[in-house]
């Protein structure tokens, strides 16, 4: 399976593409109103496309007794049929792909079958293979469907990708994008120079997962020497668990930088820049190493009353000391950063 022309065209020109959440009952078992409602609310906030069955939709929809990956998808994939037939717009779809390479093949046979773009590829099962061996399974998942990197961060589970790895991965012919997650800077400028180096820069689209550091991300160009040139790229979008919450001013966020990233100071982009990393660090509970990132973008989304509550498949999943104090915080802080609003007037449009 391939990409199509146009798919690969909006991927490229950069797309909000939010994680999509797990919507529970208090008895945690998949709440089905709700969780079209999310993808309800995504969709008509103008998002260019959804990711699902990753990280924010827990990776435990995998496990033995639960089995919710394939039925999540389909919920997603009958939401963006329906939202293509009334509007024409055709949203970009991504399925978290994960596992040792059966488990993943099997996974990226679900999404083919289900008509998704492209595969989100975690490596987390793979945490002592060498770049070899890592290649070598991405390479027999891109046989099944286009492929999306991901350099996920240590703190939720990723491993360490040196800059051999992704040159080699770049290389993968039906690898279409990366997101880089690893919330660092030096290995976030190993994937740009890996890409650049592949060769590939202008084939390949880069996507901010840097959920600390959306703002900057976003408006950094590259500059990178290779084969004795200087090559510049530069990050098209975001796919990002952020994103999942407060979706409407994403959008606006995106268009306002392709639009107007000359326009505006530079201190003017390094105060928003500040502020979206400030809500961001009480939304991950960044000060207790993300123990409360899922539940944290619950909080949001139940506030708004897209979810009935925080549940989630692993219980010991809470919010942490003091988490709540400052999602509250934040709030006050940067109203204009929500898209409250927005909810407000289509909820029980999207809850119908």
């Amino acid at each position: 399976m391939k990409l199509n022309e146009i798919k690969r065209k909006i991927l490229n020109e950069g797309l909000v593409i939010p994680a999509h959440p797990l919507a529970l009952t208090k008895n945690r078992k998949l709440d089905e109103r709700r969780q079209r409602a999310l993808s309800r609310y995504y969709l008509d906030a103008g998002v260019g496309g959804l990711a699902v069955g990753v990280h924010t939709t827990q990776f435990e929809i995998r496990n033995p007794g639960i089995d919710l990956y394939q039925p999540v998808l389909e919920l997603a994939k009958e939401e963006m049929d329906s939202f293509f037939n009334k509007t024409g717009y055709n949203a970009f779809r991504a399925a978290g792909v994960v596992g040792k390479t059966k488990s993943a093949l099997a996974e990226a046979k679900i999404a083919t079958d289900l008509r998704y773009d492209a595969a989100l590829l975690g490596l987390a099962a793979f945490n002592n293979a060498t770049n070899d061996e890592l290649i070598a399974h991405c390479k027999q998942v891109a046989e099944v469907i286009p492929i999306i990197g991901f350099y996920f961060q240590k703190a939720v589970g990723g491993r360490y990708l040196d800059v051999d790895f992704w040159r080699e991965f770049a290389k993968i012919e039906n690898v279409v994008a990366i997101k880089m997650a690893p919330f660092n800077r030096y290995q976030t400028f190993d994937v740009v120079r890996g890409v650049i180096e592949s060769g590939r820069a202008n084939e390949i689209a880069l996507y901010t997962g840097n959920d600390d550091n959306i703002v900057v991300d976003l408006l950094a160009e590259y500059n990178i020497m290779s084969a004795g040139k200087v090559h510049t790229t530069n990050i098209a979008g975001g796919l990002l668990g952020h994103w999942s919450v407060w979706a409407q001013k994403a959008v606006e966020l995106l268009k306002d930088i392709k639009k107007n990233k000359e326009n505006k100071s530079v201190s003017e982009w390094l105060s928003l820049a500040n502020k979206v990393t400030d809500a961001n660090a009480a939304f991950f509970d960044s000060a207790n190493d993300f123990k409360g990132c899922i539940v944290g973008l619950h909080e949001v989304l139940r506030r708004q009353g897209l979810l009935e509550g925080l549940w989630t498949l692993n219980e010991s999943e809470v919010l942490t000391n003091g988490q709540l104090q400052e999602i509250d915080r934040v709030y006050a802080a940067y109203p204009e950063l929500n898209d409250d609003e927005f909810v407000k007037e289509n909820l029980d449009k999207w809850m119908a």
